[in-house]
């Protein structure tokens, strides 16, 4: 058995092979890539979410031993015996004789904690130190996010992303935005026409054969939710990340704000849309921020380009503006924010958040698209299920649980800052201003799913009415108190004022009736 000095452990999302620590070969020195039963059962993720992160970390595995750098990477079959990380690593310590540990700083609290103690375990075990490096990924230096935010206080992102523009140079042009402005969102909120459904581009999809994979979760019972195949359709390392965010910025870029929020059931690529599809990439690290960043506008200066600034500006502020926000949200408030319930919300999830198997055509898209490719676009993450689950009144845990489960791209740093502030408003306003509430209406500007469903979204009450509409208004009158005086709100509440006694009555009952009854909608 070979020994080491050094032990390197390299989380599933840590596959940055750009990071300073492979810049030089130690034969002393191993990299650890672990597959671990303890990150299976947190929550019950989605078979393509655990297929996609396992088969990443063993290309990455791969390409670091064809840089000669020594490299282990146990399976589920290699750590079955291990509860924990900490035990994991503390045995391989002994195993590997090693003298020190070098880790990166984790995205979650959760294994921030699980390190901290392992640091302390492994101090008073082994007498072995623990080093700690930056996972040099970050636009923003983890150390300054106490600049920038302040422990429950709200902090609005558009001061945020100006300030990240400044700061790094990013569309300036000396100290104005180029174009003239910061923002161009309201140029960005247009749904698909009849004529706009033909040019949606086909999605870019790859062939990782994922089968031992599937295998071993099968061989060790390890609970999924959602469909696979044989082959995943997901980048699974460098290169098909890079290559994805090419086809991205060539075929989608072009129209990516102009359609960032609509909603279509009219095409075979509506899953897919204009959207990038590089979440899950860039959070396991395999893609960079500002390299994603740079290659958007690069694209937008070319000469010639069909990329215009209000589309890479607002794909822009998605990576450099909210991405970095919520993560500085999340530390910022960690572990406090995970407990947040502002709206006292608690009914249990319906039972079709597992199978889509509901009357409501947008909730059965949305869920549905959600099982079948591990993915929906934040516009359906939520204004419809999202929207959903905070009329609702869904407990914020059943919430998050579902949300960090299903979506391939689901990390709590950046999962829980959207689902308890802007989702459901039950961090207190730390992240929204107001609730991200709305009836039918909304959906019905934004998409075609209201033309064919089972229920009329011109409708507030009756078997037919569309239970966004009811749900609207039992929500707002539910939460007056805490609602009625935010200025951002005071058009829905004069229209709740102006409606006759009666009315008002009638969609209160309507709304609670489907309240107790959500299995059924």
């Amino acid at each position: 058995m070979q020994h080491y000095k050094t032990l390197r452990l390299i989380l599933g999302d840590q596959l940055n092979v750009e990071h300073s620590w492979f810049k030089s070969k130690d034969q002393n020195v191993l990299n650890l890539v672990l597959e671990l039963h303890q990150e299976q059962y947190y929550v019950k993720h989605h078979i393509q979410k655990i297929c996609a992160f396992f088969k990443a970390m063993e290309n990455f595995s791969n390409a670091l031993k064809q840089l000669g750098h020594k490299v282990e990477y146990l399976t589920l079959d290699d750590t079955a015996e291990y509860a924990t990380l900490c035990d994991c690593l503390i045995a391989l310590c002994k195993q590997y004789q090693c003298s020190e540990v070098h880790i990166q700083q984790p995205d979650e609290y959760r294994l921030q904690q699980q390190l901290l103690s392992f640091q302390k375990d492994v101090k008073q075990q082994l007498n072995i130190e623990v080093t700690c490096f930056d996972s040099e990924h970050f636009i923003l230096p983890k150390d300054d996010i106490p600049k920038y935010f302040t422990k429950d206080k709200h902090v609005r992102m558009e001061n945020f992303y100006r300030a990240m523009r400044k700061r790094f140079n990013i569309l300036m042009q000396e100290s104005a935005p180029v174009g003239g402005q910061w923002n161009f969102d309201s140029d960005n909120r247009k749904h698909f026409k009849k004529n706009d459904l033909a040019s949606i581009p086909q999605p870019l999809m790859f062939d990782n054969d994922v089968s031992l994979i599937i295998g071993r979760l099968q061989r060790h019972n390890i609970p999924t939710l959602g469909k696979i195949e044989a082959t995943l359709l997901w980048p699974c390392n460098r290169a098909q990340s890079r290559k994805l965010l090419q086809y991205f910025c060539h075929y989608c870029l072009p129209n990516f704000g102009r359609f960032q929020d609509a909603m279509t059931e009219q095409s075979k690529y509506a899953w897919s849309l204009y959207h990038s599809r590089i979440s899950f990439a860039l959070n396991a690290k395999m893609l960079h921020p500002l390299e994603v960043i740079e290659t958007a506008i690069g694209h937008y200066k070319q000469a010639g380009s069909s990329v215009d600034i209000a589309q890479v500006e607002g794909f822009t502020r998605q990576v450099l503006g909210w991405r970095e926000y919520v993560r500085g949200m999340y530390w910022i408030n960690m572990p406090d924010i995970a407990n947040t319930n502002a709206l006292q919300a608690k009914r249990p999830l319906p039972k079709w958040f597992w199978d889509g198997q509901t009357n409501m055509n947008c909730m059965s898209k949305a869920v549905t698209q959600s099982l079948d490719y591990a993915y929906a676009h934040h516009i359906q993450r939520l204004m419809v299920t999202g929207n959903f689950a905070l009329l609702t009144g869904l407990h914020p845990d059943e919430v998050e649980q579902w949300y960090l489960g299903i979506y391939i791209d689901a990390i709590e740093w950046v999962e829980l800052p959207n689902t308890r502030g802007m989702a459901l408003s039950a961090d207190g306003g730390l992240i929204a201003t107001k609730p991200y509430a709305s009836s039918g209406n909304y959906i019905n500007k934004m998409s075609d799913y209201c033309k064919d469903c089972h229920y009329s979204v011109k409708e507030k009450t009756g078997s037919k009415a569309c239970p966004f509409n009811s749900l609207y208004w039992h929500f707002l009158d539910e939460h007056k108190d805490k609602f009625k005086k935010n200025s951002r709100m005071a058009f829905p509440y004069k229209t709740w004022q102006r409606m006759e006694a009666a009315q008002k009555t009638s969609i209160l009952n309507h709304a609670t009736e489907l309240l107790k009854n959500l299995d059924d909608l």
